[in-house]
């Protein structure tokens, strides 16, 4: 491994030339004190522009990303980003202009915000929409505080408890609770739906709603829908839907439609803006038109031939976030949608579909698959048949990353044991799947045959194995002289 930027540190070899000042210097005593001001120049390490330009260099190639190859990473839409998004994204009109300008200088920016607004309504069949949310997590909260507004409008306050899948996302648990929702747990059943029994049971007064993924994070349809939401809906609840599976239904079914009331979407995900690194997202909330009224602050808004936002909604949840949303992101989004159109979105969704049933019909027998049934748009399999020889998931992922494949997502969902959780997306060709199905079952003979081999991986990463349980609990986030 390459040395880090202060170890390559030579003194001297940093020499520049700045021009003169050109303001006058401020003395910054008068409002810092003293005793928090530094009394000695920062200790930065001195390269040659040179030796800098090649570190930073050295650690991007170092990055993986769909740019690099396949990123089957499950319940994440790793997909291809198609460079339209970023053009249309970098436009002056779009890329130049300030969120504080006068709203008939940026009539065009305004005027896509409102059309994407339509349109997400139209693909997920709800009525209203806000773009504010930055990221998928920050969408769901929007959405659990507009369900949590909806029962306080109605003066029914004893409802204090959100009822969650034990298939959920993690986030799930952890919004309800932020947003002050004490977490009821609803068990699957064999099939790896909803149990209608539990969920019945459950269903009392003081539940304000259901968050759930549709298809699940197993990768299935929830085929008792209709009967999900008439049991919460019955109960006087609200039914949250969690967008993140989004990509495994677009263009063919509506969360609208199935009957939910709030949804979010991940635009970085299911429409293509470039995800992962922590950001950008976008996790824009719609809702049905009872809850219109319930939504963040501003609100795009067409009026006449102008358009502009509209804060005059007392019933608001509020301002989630400064400004409009991540507006780049959302231009890539809206970008996708427009270049492929309804049929394209459809087909997008097939594709996604396929692929993940090709790659499980062909991973079949080689690993184990809990729920060996019809697909979304992802799956599930774990190691069960390689336990034998000592060999466990993570040590399968491991193993992925000497053959240039970056590991699907681990352990998760947390009701499979050892499991392993793969979504191939629609942007990949059958060449590019037959060759991580290749890389799979070759994984599995050197589980058999060597297993130490697979149980040591990786061997050919800048990075061995490390402590992952110490790396998350204690983290090393600053440079630290020897």
């Amino acid at each position: 491994m390459s040395q880090l930027i202060f170890e390559k540190s030579v003194p001297g070899s940093n020499s520049f030339t700045l021009p003169d000042l050109d303001i006058p210097e401020i003395d910054l005593s008068e409002n810092i004190p003293r005793q928090f001001m530094r009394q000695q120049p920062a200790a930065m390490p001195e390269l040659s522009e040179v030796e800098a330009v090649r570190h930073f260099t050295e650690l991007s190639a170092r990055a993986y990303g769909v740019d690099n190859g396949f990123y089957p990473l499950g319940s994440c839409t790793m997909k291809y980003n198609p460079k339209i998004n970023e053009w249309a994204s970098r436009l002056p009109g779009f890329a130049a202009i300030h969120p504080c300008q006068p709203e008939g200088s940026v009539q065009g920016a305004l005027e896509l915000y409102y059309e994407m607004q339509q349109m997400l309504a139209e693909i997920t069949g709800m009525d209203g929409f806000s773009l504010q949310p930055a990221a998928g997590a920050h969408g769901e909260m929007a959405g659990v505080m507009i369900i949590k507004a909806y029962h306080k409008d109605r003066r029914d306050d004893k409802r204090t408890k959100m009822m969650v899948p034990d298939s959920a996302h993690g986030t799930n648990p952890a919004t309800a609770n932020v947003v002050g929702y004490e977490v009821i747990e609803i068990s699957s059943n064999a099939e790896g739906l909803i149990d209608l029994d539990d969920l019945r049971s459950k269903m009392t007064s003081e539940v304000a709603g259901l968050m759930l993924t549709n298809p699940n994070t197993l990768g299935l349809f929830e085929e008792n829908i209709r009967e999900v939401a008439g049991i919460v809906h019955e109960g006087g609840g609200l039914l949250y839907y969690d967008g993140a599976n989004l990509n495994g239904v677009m263009g063919v079914s509506r969360p609208g439609d199935m009957g939910f009331d709030v949804i979010h979407v991940n635009l970085h995900k299911t429409f293509s803006a470039p995800h992962g690194g922590g950001g950008p997202g976008s996790g824009p909330v719609g809702v049905k038109e009872p809850l219109i009224r319930f939504l963040p602050v501003p609100v795009a808004v067409r009026r006449g031939d102008l358009y502009a936002f509209d804060y005059e909604r007392p019933l608001s949840i509020g301002k989630v976030k400064n400004f409009y949303g991540n507006f780049g992101v959302i231009v890539k989004a809206y970008t996708y949608i427009r270049a492929l159109g309804g049929e394209g979105l459809k087909e997008a969704c097939q594709h996604a579909v396929l692929n993940a049933n090709y790659l499980r019909h062909q991973l079949k027998g080689t690993y184990n698959i809990p729920l060996d049934r019809l697909c979304k748009h992802e799956f599930v399999v774990n190691s069960k048949n390689q336990g034998q020889y000592g060999v466990s998931t993570m040590d399968i992922a491991k193993r992925l990353i000497d053959y240039g494949y970056h590991p699907p997502t681990v352990y998760f969902p947390l009701i499979v044991p050892e499991a392993m959780m793969i979504e191939p997306t629609e942007t990949e060709s059958k060449e590019r799947l037959d060759r991580f199905v290749g890389v799979m079952q070759s994984i599995a003979r050197e589980a058999a045959d060597n297993p130490d081999l697979v149980k040591n991986a990786p061997h050919h990463a800048v990075i061995k194995r490390v402590d992952e349980v110490t790396a998350a609990r204690k983290p090393i986030v600053k440079w630290e002289a020897p």
